[in-house]
């Protein structure tokens, strides 16, 4: 699970360091496999203005430019970017800068008989972006000679760390500031939900697959303008690995990632009649997103309208009617897998993605009405067009689970003492509900006597994990840190110790 600091604070208000957060997570448990800051290696690379740019006299494609870099001495560059010219304010590698793309190392040479000094890069050369068509062009009032990366906001650490498989709440960046802020390193920030007033009547979907998606949720907006998403989403999803595609599949994967929902978008015009969600039938297939054909059967849960399958449920939906650049129209999925149906459809069809990563875990069965308005308030924030009211077909299984458990408990079973009170802010912070009272008091021989008392622990939904008292115990245990619980040696038995094996075991050897 990837995400950056930057990102991480839009969740977590905190003053701490990039080291104390990432002492704190491998405290908490949640490992922290590498650390990466984009920025680093992009430090000897400037923003520089073009003073000039002349024909070369030896090559028709060539230009030589006069570059300011911002120390007062101009340098000439040889440059074959179409779009260099007089004005042009662009990203300069000085002498002994490295480039990301090919680990070349800048120096003075000299190109077709003229001296050159660093180069103008494009944003494929910085692995920025894929364009390599000219360099990059800057706006005009970009500070010359200020490092690239520190202007660009690019001096933004990103943060690896590993998420076990019963923790799937962490899949998603306000999982893990929230585990941060039970752990005193901040306060966890509200979360937004929008008003979405529908015009006219929500999708026809439904689910006649309740075993493997009991939930079905969805809405429409039309007349929306698909295009480029906006920098600041664009570029935390690439600092994550994520290639941006379009606003609207960019907004998907972004809150995937941000909240733990996956969702998935429709191009309406693709499809034929009303979705259902429905047990796949022998002999079907479907083209995914990935650009393979997978052969379905009736253990596995799709999701299709009256001629055809368009999504593997939860897994990957289908390149039919994927959201394309011209899509105007568009149905959002927001539904609930069950982790087994998607574990199984996924090992039989030896098919991953970040989706079926997130399903199988058990992602949070009450979180659809409120994945939904925030998806559809990007889509019509970043795309424009008119909602329609969500059609909620099925119900989630979003009951919430009660533990009884006494505070004591903690003691008994870690070895550590942890107060009464600090457990229950370390639980509450956690999203748990704490009910009763932490000491009660009984009469023995006519004396009033503080007793411990017990609590009804209320599970929050997005916590599948949590079965029993033994776990609210690791839940408090785990916050106040790992590194608490005592290391007690065994008792050791003074003697020498006796034969194990029976008579008849020695005869035997």
């Amino acid at each position: 699970m990837k995400f950056t600091l930057s990102w991480l604070k839009t969740h977590l208000h905190t003053d701490a360091d990039l080291a104390t957060i990432l002492k704190t997570l491998n405290a908490i448990g949640l490992e922290v496999e590498g650390v990466e800051n984009p920025a680093e290696k992009l430090g000897a690379f400037k923003i520089a203005k073009v003073l000039s740019a002349d024909k070369h006299p030896q090559a028709d494609k060539l230009q030589v430019l006069t570059v300011d870099h911002g120390d007062g001495n101009p340098l000439q560059v040889v440059c074959g970017a179409p779009n260099a010219r007089a004005g042009l304010v662009g990203v300069f590698g000085v002498e002994g800068a490295v480039v990301p793309v090919n680990g070349m190392v800048l120096k003075k040479t000299a190109i077709r008989g003229v001296e050159s000094n660093g180069m103008m890069c494009s944003v494929r050369e910085l692995e920025l972006g894929e364009d390599h068509e000219g360099i990059i062009d800057l706006p005009a009032d970009a500070p010359v000679g200020q490092v690239y990366a520190q202007w660009a906001g690019l001096d933004d650490p990103v943060i690896d760390v590993s998420i076990t498989p019963n923790r799937q709440d962490c899949m998603g960046v306000r999982g893990i500031a929230r585990d941060l802020a039970a752990a005193g390193l901040g306060t966890l920030n509200a979360i937004i939900v929008p008003t979405i007033e529908g015009m006219g009547p929500g999708p026809d979907v439904r689910t006649d697959d309740a075993d493997g998606c009991p939930a079905f949720f969805a809405r429409t907006v039309r007349g929306v303008t698909n295009g480029a998403s906006p920098a600041w989403m664009a570029r935390r999803l690439k600092a994550i690995g994520q290639k941006p595609i379009s606003a609207l599949v960019d907004i998907t994967n972004y809150i995937m990632i941000d909240l733990g929902r996956p969702l998935h978008v429709y191009d309406m015009a693709t499809l034929k009649g009303g979705l259902v969600a429905r047990k796949g039938k022998p002999g079907e297939q479907v083209l995914a997103l990935n650009g393979k054909t997978y052969s379905i059967d009736d253990s596995m849960t799709v999701i299709a309208d009256d001629e055809a399958v368009h999504d593997i449920g939860g897994i990957m939906g289908g390149e039919h009617s994927g959201a394309q650049d011209g899509t105007t129209d568009v149905l959002i999925e927001c539904a609930y897998f069950t982790p087994e149906r998607i574990a199984m459809t996924g090992q039989k069809l030896t098919l991953t993605s970040d989706a079926r990563g997130r399903f199988e875990r058990g992602v949070d069965p009450a979180f659809l009405d409120d994945g939904l308005s925030i998806a559809t308030d990007l889509v019509m924030k970043l795309c424009g067009g008119s909602p329609s009211e969500a059609t909620r077909a099925g119900t989630p299984p979003a009951t919430p689970k009660s533990i009884d458990y006494a505070p004591d408990q903690c003691l008994a079973l870690a070895g550590v003492d942890v107060p009464a009170d600090q457990q229950k802010r370390i639980l509450e912070s956690l999203g748990f509900g704490v009910g009763g009272e932490a000491h009660s008091v009984e009469y023995q021989d006519g004396m009033p006597v503080s007793v411990p008392g017990h609590w009804t622990i209320m599970v929050p939904t997005w916590r599948r994990d949590v079965d029993g008292w033994a776990d609210i115990v690791e839940e408090v245990v785990r916050i106040v840190g790992l590194d608490q619980v005592p290391s007690t040696p065994l008792p050791r038995v003074p003697g020498v110790a006796r034969p194990t094996a029976t008579p008849e075991q020695l005869v035997e050897r």
